[in-house]
């Protein structure tokens, strides 16, 4: 069952105050490259989760990224990311995540129908929004204005550039 939370710190905190439990997959979403923005490593909710002892029975997904330093089940640079309404921002507390190692596969045990409404839902404004009190340079500001999505590179988008210069 999925764990929810918006940010670095609110993983933080469940981890170290035991809401995360074994057996549940920790989704950490807001922390790609627009969201972040910039994409923070998770090393620390990944160090915390080992230091707790339950770093082998807990997975952890995120639209941020990982460092070489992470151990345990860490699926990261999750795209299209949940700052641009990726199926990521979807997910719920107690949703059923599966994943195949062997086939290399994430998913969640929901019908398309419910998809549809969650994101029917997400684009009318009674999504799940990050909504945090995290200080970002303009430079970041500007950066997730033009950032492409994590598979992408999380580079700036040209296209997106030149279309708002007038020079597409």
């Amino acid at each position: 069952p999925a764990l929810v939370v918006e940010s670095q710190e609110q993983a933080i905190e469940v981890i170290l105050n035991d809401t995360l439990k074994p057996g549940m997959a920790l989704v950490i979403r807001y922390e790609g490259p627009k969201g972040g923005p910039g994409m923070q490593e998770m090393l620390y909710p990944t160090s915390f989760v080992k230091g707790k002892g339950i770093g082998k029975q807990v997975a952890m997904l995120t639209d941020g990224r990982y460092s070489g330093g992470s151990s345990g089940l860490a699926i990261g640079h999750i795209a299209p990311e949940a700052a641009n309404k990726g199926p990521i921002a979807l997910i719920k507390n107690g949703d059923i995540i599966n994943i195949d190692i062997p086939n290399r596969t994430v998913n969640v045990e929901l019908t398309d129908e419910q998809l549809e409404q969650r994101r029917i839902e997400l684009e009318a404004g009674d999504g799940y929004v990050a909504h945090r009190d995290r200080k970002v340079s303009q430079a970041l500001k500007a950066y997730a204005a033009f950032a492409r999505s994590a598979d992408k590179g999380a580079t700036r988008d040209p296209e997106l550039i030149n279309k708002l210069s007038g020079l597409a």
